[in-house]
């Protein structure tokens, strides 16, 4: 059976417990108390939430509406309120969401500044001196807080989604002020700090194009610039980091090395591809037909790419069979395709030696069956210089008739005279040096030595006239004729004792001498110019031989004149 006594005692805690319980509920429903609750009806413009009490309550949905327009809620959704009133017709509580959002803003706000961490807002204008940001409330972004570097287009940064830093709280003035700079450094900073300590050489990183130099660039690694040397971006040739980057561009690089203590890292973007030249003796045999690009045209030759990184060297000498090329680039064209053949690789050096003119005939091997030795061949004379001239005759090769070649006659006058640049001339072939590239001609050997029937034309004792060749210490050369030299002793020059014979006579000047002897197989011939004045003072050899007795040569003549000269003298 109950206890009837025990029954009361139950029915008065009851009560007690309902009492307690309705004063707390009326505590509760005070204007500005936040409950918590469950949105159960979204109907036109409201919505009613659940909570917990003997009275539901209703929300403006204009709170649950974002800038957009879009509603943001849905029934079963727990929320954050604050009573601020209560309906007299039905008795439903009024609610606010946003007041409760504004509280929690400003908790969230000072939480953050004491906690030094970060808040995300949008940057909504510009206004004087910096940016309006929202954070929840309208907080103040100084220009000098916006960037790590300076700002050159603000309008830009407007409508922008960024992260900040809290770095000064007045909530009853409704101030805050935020920094992105300070976002920023300290953001670098840590990544600074994670890439020294996880970087190692040779590892394989990605990075942006901070800035471009005449010698390389410097690469953003996050937090830490490495530097990209000019020499590391291609194993092609390359004069500038601008001809492969762009400030900005993505790059992915190989760690060269680190120096944490220094802090400097070096990087590279051709160091992730193998070397070319591992595979130029295979890719590039001797003697091989290769196909190139000229990137660059020297005094002395013409650089050539074969693939980026392998490149050859075109030297002037190989680019033709003509040897008085002076300027390639009347040959050949910066950017211009050429077919060429490999002719020397050394690898130490990385070169290529390269030849062009391997592709054409070669002149010299058709010159020795076009003009034989012993076959006349006409051509142009190209020059005249002190030892010959040169006689082009096509195909790029020119002969040459040595000076001593010219004429029988030694007298070089004639030969300016007789030849002119321009000039077309006959010339006898005497030599083909293939290997030294010589084609020798001869001029005068188209006409008969003239000293073959020397003594059919001069005899002892003829008086002649010639022309000064050369002044020498022991007398004077003069040319007779065409080829044909005598030699007047300075014995037999008159009035010569003691004089050298420059101090009597000129080059070219116009000499008469009689003739002492000829030596036809050793080219010689013996003048004299005394003997002429001897003849000339007597009248006669004949007068001469009989006052002096029987002479039984011309020889014995003059050897008696020069001691009557000596007698006389003394």
């Amino acid at each position: 059976m109950l206890d009837i006594g025990e029954t009361g005692v139950q029915k008065e805690k009851t009560e007690e417990e309902m009492r307690a319980l309705y004063e707390t509920s009326m505590k509760s429903l005070q204007n500005g108390n936040i409950l918590k609750g469950k949105i159960i009806n979204i109907n036109g413009d409201t919505v009613i939430v659940d909570v917990g009490l003997k009275s539901e309550g209703k929300v403006s949905t204009s709170e649950f509406t974002s800038k957009t327009g879009e509603l943001k809620a849905q029934v079963g959704d727990e929320v954050e309120v604050m009573i601020v009133g209560r309906e007299r017709e039905f008795g439903l509580l009024l609610l606010s969401k946003q007041k409760v959002d504004f509280i929690r803003t400003w908790q969230k706000i000072n939480q953050s500044f004491e906690d030094g961490t970060y808040v995300d807002g949008d940057i909504v204008s510009e206004v004087k001196g910096g940016f309006s940001v929202d954070i929840g409330v309208n907080a103040f972004l100084p220009i000098s807080q916006v960037d790590i570097k300076p700002v050159k287009n603000a309008s830009s940064f407007v409508g922008r989604h960024l992260r900040f830093k809290i770095i000064k709280v007045n909530q009853r003035k409704g101030n805050v002020i935020v920094s992105r700079r300070i976002f920023l450094e300290e953001e670098k900073e840590k990544k600074k700090s994670e890439f020294w300590k996880n970087t190692k050489k040779d590892q394989v990183l990605y990075g942006f194009v901070r800035n471009i130099t005449d010698y390389g660039a410097f690469i953003d690694l996050g937090g830490v610039d490495g530097f990209l040397y000019l020499n590391e971006i291609t194993w092609g040739r390359i004069t500038h980091p601008k001809e492969y980057l762009r400030v900005g561009d993505e790059v992915k690089v190989k760690v060269l090395e680190i120096d944490p203590e220094n802090q400097k890292v070096s990087v590279s973007i051709k160091q992730l591809k193998p070397d070319p030249w591992l595979k130029v003796n295979e890719k590039y045999p001797i003697g091989e037909k290769v196909k190139g690009k000229v990137v660059g045209i020297i005094d002395y030759g013409v650089f050539v790419e074969l693939e980026q990184g392998v490149e050859g060297l075109l030297h002037i000498s190989e680019m033709s069979w003509d040897r008085k090329i002076k300027n390639p680039g009347k040959i050949v064209k910066k950017g211009e395709w050429l077919e060429l053949v490999i002719l020397g690789i050394d690898n130490e050096k990385k070169r290529i030696s390269l030849g062009l003119k391997q592709l054409m005939p070669d002149p010299w091997d058709e010159l020795a069956r076009e003009y034989p030795v012993g076959s006349v061949i006409k051509g142009k004379v190209k020059n005249i210089t002190d030892f010959g001239m040169f006689v082009g005759i096509g195909n790029g090769i020119d002969g040459l008739v040595h000076m001593s070649e010219v004429s029988w006659s030694r007298r070089k006058k004639s030969v300016t005279d007789t030849y002119k640049k321009g000039s077309m001339v006959d010339a006898l072939v005497i030599n083909i040096d293939k290997g030294q590239k010589k084609f020798s001609l001869s001029i005068k050997q188209l006409n008969e030595d003239p000293w073959s029937d020397i003594t059919e034309h001069y005899h002892v004792g003829d008086i002649v006239e010639g022309y000064i060749t050369s002044l020498t210490d022991f007398g004077i050369f003069i040319e007779i004729e065409n080829g044909i030299e005598g030699l007047i002793h300075i014995s037999e020059v008159d009035e010569a004792k003691g004089k050298h014979p420059s101090e009597l006579f000129n080059i070219d000047d116009k000499v008469r001498a009689m003739v002492l002897n000829i030596d036809a197989r050793n080219k010689r011939i013996g003048l004299s110019m005394k003997a002429i004045r001897k003849v000339e003072e007597d009248k006669t050899i004949e007068t001469y031989t009989r006052d002096e007795g029987a002479l039984s040569t011309l020889g014995d003549f003059f050897e008696r004149s020069a001691k009557r000269n000596d007698a006389e003298n003394t």
